[in-house]
């Protein structure tokens, strides 16, 4: 591994991973379709309701949607991944889908994802926005869904989505 990429892949300077349209018209078929897009910009956004950097999707309320979210993959992801979960809780009629790195590994992986109703891990790397290189992490897909009581601490279904 060349001393580029490894600045890349063990850096949260390159927070900006825009999703692939062709692989995002893939989720959009199988979760869609999305109502939100929580993390865009106007250039990137997936969706016709969208909330830019300078909104703070953050503090914005997702309940009631269908949303999108590539989070910015840099510190503070975990804040992301937590309102997502927290959102789909909230809410029987929100669902929350995430394009995520696969680290499992970290702490909101294990506090969130591991609640989450479906986690795909992707086979292979994706390659974002107009790259010429795949990523240099594994990417997951998360879908967060209020549990109905009887699921209440399961596991997640787990799968392999493909690019």
């Amino acid at each position: 591994m060349n001393e580029a990429t490894q600045r890349t892949m063990f850096s949260s300077a390159t927070g900006k991973w825009s999703t692939p349209q062709e692989f995002f018209d893939k989720l959009n078929w199988r979760f869609g379709p999305f109502s939100l897009d929580p993390c865009a910009s106007e250039e990137n956004t997936k969706c016709a309701k969208f909330f830019t950097e300078a909104d703070d999707g953050l503090t914005k309320d997702w309940t009631g949607h269908t949303a999108f979210v590539n989070p910015p993959y840099g510190r503070g992801i975990d804040q992301w991944i937590q309102k997502a979960y927290e959102s789909a809780e909230a809410d029987a009629d929100t669902k929350v889908v995430m394009l995520i790195p696969a680290r499992t590994d970290t702490k909101y992986w294990h506090d969130y994802v591991m609640k989450a109703e479906y986690v795909y891990f992707i086979k292979g790397r994706l390659k974002f926005g107009d790259s010429k290189n795949c990523a240099p992490f594994p990417s997951a897909v998360v879908v967060f869904r209020k549990h109905p009581t009887w699921a209440a601490g399961a596991l997640p279904s787990m799968g392999v989505l493909t690019r």
